[in-house]
């Protein structure tokens, strides 16, 4: 099973090999440099001591005895340790973040493929464990399995070959005993440790699911007299995390038990050897306590393998999960071809089916629109307007046809508006985020007609936002959205209800300073309505029924005035 669980971490490893090469390696011979700096410390401290007890029985001796040299070896070993020990720290931990980061940047791009992010919406909990906790699960592979793993076995090569410079056979078992059980240990806890560890995974999610759902939909739950119900999903998935738990917990119990035992082992068979080996005069009492600390501090360096044992079944689960998110991610974002040159857009044929669907949304639709057309999109609720400007954002994909586009931004009917401040919710627009400047910002929303509003606001582009853009009125919140689209430079504008929900006042003045913005900047708009006001400016009327185009008047056409009283006043 772990070996299996293995092929799933393959495109994790290589990511993190190819992200941050220089980085890890250097993380990992600072890890083995500190570890055998501590073994090396402990022996030659050990040495120094006896050493410096003997020679001090005889004025002779004592007087002969260099303490000059051991002494700085203990305080260079020291410095060693402790300088190694803060760059290892360093170096692992930045060029693990580092390429934590470059993940979730590569797993948006994956999930913004065509209908994935939508398929995503409909389990926002799952995305937010995807995005937090299983991100974070892959650190172990590197900080707590291969970081220790190599400081351990170097570790233990050392004290074996320190061991073997006073008896070879000694120092060739001790090696092979500090493998054998560092190692084994190790994999034990991780074979039977899988299981629960994906468990716990599973119940946390769980756990956390149920629970977001509770506090967010409460009145819902209330009104369906399932308040109690789930409240009780809550607690079985809590309970399932504490069964899972209780099962780590003894592993780990057992794991510290085998190594204490491992330890005491060791220890007893080297002071039984190295007592068999002074008494024999190979070796002096100071060499014998050189080599009795060295054996007691190999093993240590495999006690931090433990949690890297016990998560490893968990970071196995969240590379089978994300490992072909992250295979695909290179391709997922890619921009539609672009059209012949002076179109901004051209579809041919298109053809669009939602899941499950018998009838197609859009059937057999072609269109195209040159630069510095603007184009009203119009015809009743339902008639598939939506679904077009979703295929020309790259957010759905069609089943038959071509759609070819010049870099597009979508204003949608509903924005989305975070829970931050003003500054930053622009920001997410300025193609020089998150470095935009005030000034930029400023004119954006001088331009969208809410830089006044702003002023009065008594933090500015500080003011903090609620969920959803909780503090703006309808109106406001609309504007900011205009402000964010004006911060896009690209050629083409998708739009969709412009001004829905909006007072007449406000949306005259919201269209006014839309169809200004994008004639001083030379670009194409295609405007998705069924009301009057909104296609007013248009140079096209393109009116939709049931997925076909059926009428495509331009403003000299006679059956253009027509077409537009036909649409729904003010």
């Amino acid at each position: 099973m772990i070996r299996g669980g293995w092929r799933d971490m393959r495109p994790i490893l290589a990511l993190f090999w190819a992200g941050q090469r220089r980085m890890l390696l250097l993380g990992v011979v600072l890890a083995a440099l500190t570890m055998l700096a501590g073994v090396a410390l402990l022996g030659l401290s050990g040495w120094f001591i006896a050493a410096a007890a003997l020679a001090g029985l005889l004025p002779a001796t004592a007087l002969a005895f260099d303490v000059f040299a051991p002494a700085a070896g203990v305080r260079l070993l020291a410095l060693v340790r402790t300088a190694g020990r803060y760059g290892e720290r360093l170096t692992t931990h930045d060029a693990t973040l580092a390429i934590l980061a470059t993940i979730r940047e590569r797993l948006f791009r994956g999930w913004a493929r065509p209908g994935m992010a939508r398929r995503l919406l409909m389990r926002p909990a799952t995305l937010l464990f995807r995005l937090t906790a299983d991100v974070d699960a892959l650190d172990s592979v590197y900080l707590r399995v291969i970081v220790p793993a190599v400081a351990a076995i170097a570790t233990a090569l050392l004290a074996g070959g320190a061991v073997a410079l006073a008896h070879a056979w000694t120092g060739l078992a001790l090696a092979v005993a500090l493998l054998a059980a560092g190692l084994g240990i190790p994999l034990a806890v991780a074979r039977a440790g899988r299981r629960q560890a994906r468990l716990r995974a599973f119940a946390l999610e769980a756990l956390r699911a149920r629970t977001i759902d509770l506090s967010s939909g409460q009145t819902e739950l209330v009104m369906a007299g399932q308040l109690a119900a789930q409240c009780e999903r809550v607690l079985a998935a809590d309970g399932r995390l504490s069964v899972a738990d209780d099962a780590l917990h003894r592993l780990d119990t057992y794991s510290a038990a085998g190594f204490g035992l491992v330890s005491t082992s060791v220890l007893t068979a080297m002071l039984l050897t190295v007592g068999v080996l002074v008494e024999g005069g190979a070796i002096g009492a100071p060499v014998a306590a050189l080599l009795l600390l060295v054996a007691l501090a190999a093993l240590e360096p495999f006690a931090g393998l433990q949690r890297g044992a016990l998560e490893l079944g968990r970071t196995l689960l969240s590379a089978r999960r994300l490992g072909p998110q992250l295979a695909d991610a290179g391709e997922a974002a890619a921009s539609a071809a672009r059209p012949t040159p002076g179109l901004a857009l051209a579809l041919e044929r298109v053809t669009f089916f939602h899941d499950g669907a018998d009838c197609p949304v859009l059937d057999d639709l072609s269109l195209t629109i040159s630069e510095g057309e603007v184009v009203a999109l119009v015809g009743p609720s339902g008639a598939g307007k939506s679904t077009l400007l979703a295929l020309l954002a790259g957010e759905l994909q069609p089943r038959t046809g071509t759609v070819r586009a010049q870099p597009l931004t979508l204003l949608p009917q509903r924005t989305e508006l975070f829970q931050d401040s003003l500054r930053d919710n622009l920001r997410l627009a300025a193609p020089a985020a998150p470095a935009a400047s005030d000034t930029l910002l400023w004119q954006a929303l001088d331009d969208a007609g809410l830089a006044a509003g702003v002023r009065r606001m008594s933090s500015g582009l500080d003011t903090r936002l609620g969920e959803g853009g909780l503090g703006l009125s309808g109106g406001q919140a609309r504007r900011l959205a205009l402000a964010r689209l004006l911060l896009r430079p690209d050629p083409l504008w998708l739009i969709d209800e412009a001004t829905e929900g909006l007072d007449a006042v406000t949306a005259r003045d919201v269209l006014r300073r839309l169809h200004g913005a994008a004639k001083t900047g030379g670009r194409t708009m295609l405007i998705a309505t069924h009301v009057r006001r909104e296609a007013e400016a248009a140079d096209r009327l393109v009116v939709m029924a049931q997925g076909h185009l059926i009428r495509d008047v331009r403003r000299s056409d006679p059956a253009f005035a027509e077409t537009l009283a036909s649409l729904r006043p003010d």
